[in-house]
């Protein structure tokens, strides 16, 4: 393993992992696997107003599901740690006193309400929005007089005049920032926590991070890090900025446009697999094909095939990746996966027939809860299309369907008794005893449903 090489994912446990995020842990995980190197996880827990201990067990339970382990973070003994923020103050107290003794942070008083009214004048004015300087200058007497006010500091670097920040992005290459547009901007809050420009660029020196593949969101936050660090004298890693996820719509990827969190997909009966894969191909060209494990994704992943523009997640193509996993599957596997959403009570032998039966026609677990009402006798969903087929059949093809059936319910009997061959008895039998128009083969259904089962349905569409 290349010790060298370390990369790191860091979510704030502010709310549900999100597709975009998980697809940051992949390529973060895939990038170290690809190299041999480390994976990190840091929790970014900073600001208590928004975490929840409920959002961060989740997070676990999520990234353990997707199988995108770390070699360090909670739950692993390694050094580097403490691996949660909230946890890493005395860390940084140290940096903040260096850097206010040097004269490269300063105490800032601006109230939020004084900061909204410069922002919206800049803006009224035409001027992109910073910090205007309010406090850069005050005095030891004017700081005290303000101090005395009761208004509590933030902590504020003072960017360097006249200059420019220059870094070579993995993704899109050289880029060059001005100093002059970038504002002083806020390293403590006046609460004495770590605002998210300090301690996530600083926690990445301290752990040893060398690469960071995050979203293009946080570009521009880059030439601010970059500063940090320089004048603490701490190494930077090398970045990488994503082009982001969006919707079918082209929106950012969002509740809005159908976006799902990882706790959903895992709910509705997706598999991780299915996930991974449809992820690995947004923003990622790869020569390989089919469905891969994470290990084949790892071999075929390369810094080189990582694209900057905005890449758009599909559900249609997430199920066509997760029925390529459910026809991969093993009988027993498919069992395995199934069973949580398959009546207890049934045996396992009529379990692991419906299982044989229905497998073919499902893409995701939770589907098989209407399949489940047809198999086993539960209340029929009729499709629209399907209840018209099944009427216009009329009473006298499911009178003589009917007595048809005796202590098994048989196709061959059925279609003798009807008069009818094809689809003409096909489609309006199927429609009567499943509600739908397609679907599993009906002759594994009849002998789950069962007899009695069957003659009632087709009885119910005389009256």
């Amino acid at each position: 393993m290349s010790e060298a090489f370390v990369t790191r994912f860091a979510p704030s446990p502010s709310g549900e992992l999100h597709l975009g995020n998980v697809r940051t842990a992949l390529f973060n995980v895939l990038l170290a696997r690809h190299h041999g190197g480390r994976v990190l996880l840091r929790i970014e827990d900073t600001d208590a107003e928004r975490t929840g201990e409920a959002h961060v067990a989740q997070l676990l339970s999520d990234l353990t599901w997707l199988g995108l382990d770390w070699d360090a973070g909670p739950g692993r003994d390694a050094p580097g740690g403490p691996w949660r923020q909230s946890e890493r103050a005395s860390l940084y107290a140290p940096l903040y006193a260096q850097l206010e003794a040097r004269q490269l942070a300063y105490p800032c008083y601006c109230t939020p309400v004084e900061l909204n009214l410069s922002r919206l004048a800049q803006l009224n004015s035409g001027r992109p929005p910073r910090y205007a300087g309010t406090c850069r200058h005050l005095d030891a007497g004017e700081r005290a007089a303000r101090a005395a006010s009761g208004l509590r500091p933030t902590l504020r670097f003072r960017v360097p005049e006249g200059g420019r920040v220059e870094f070579d992005d993995l993704v899109h290459g050289p880029q060059s920032t001005a100093t002059d547009e970038i504002g002083d901007f806020i390293i403590r809050r006046d609460d004495g926590t770590a605002a998210f420009f300090f301690c996530n660029a600083v926690d990445d020196a301290l752990m040893g991070v060398t690469l960071v593949l995050r979203g293009d969101d946080h570009l521009t936050n880059t030439p601010r890090q970059l500063l940090l660090l320089a004048a603490l004298g701490l190494s930077a890693p090398r970045y990488g900025h994503l082009g982001l996820l969006t919707g079918s719509d082209g929106a950012p990827l969002s509740k809005r446009n159908g976006a799902l969190s990882a706790r959903e997909l895992r709910e509705a009966g997706y598999s991780a697999q299915a996930v991974c894969n449809h992820l690995y191909r947004l923003g990622h060209s790869s020569p390989a094909l089919g469905l891969l494990s994470l290990e084949q994704m790892a071999a075929n992943f390369s810094e080189r095939h990582l694209q900057g523009s905005s890449a758009h997640f599909e559900l249609p193509q997430l199920r066509h990746w997760q029925g390529e996993w459910v026809r991969a599957l093993t009988p027993a596997a498919a069992l395995a996966w199934l069973d949580p959403w398959l009546p207890a009570a049934e045996p396992v032998e009529r379990r692991v027939a419906f299982v044989a039966a229905v497998r073919a026609n499902l893409v995701t677990a939770e589907e098989v809860r209407s399949w489940c009402n047809v198999a086993f006798g539960g209340p029929l969903e009729f499709e629209a299309e399907a209840l018209a087929e099944a009427r216009a059949a009329g009473a006298q093809f499911f009178c003589a369907v009917a007595a048809s059936v005796g202590a098994e319910a048989q196709l061959r009997e059925m279609r003798t008794a009807s008069g009818r061959s094809g689809a003409a008895f096909f489609r309006p039998l199927r429609a009567a005893l499943t509600g739908r128009l397609h679907g599993p083969e009906l002759g594994p259904l009849l002998s789950l449903m069962g007899a009695d089962c069957v003659r009632a349905r087709l009885l119910a569409m005389v009256g």
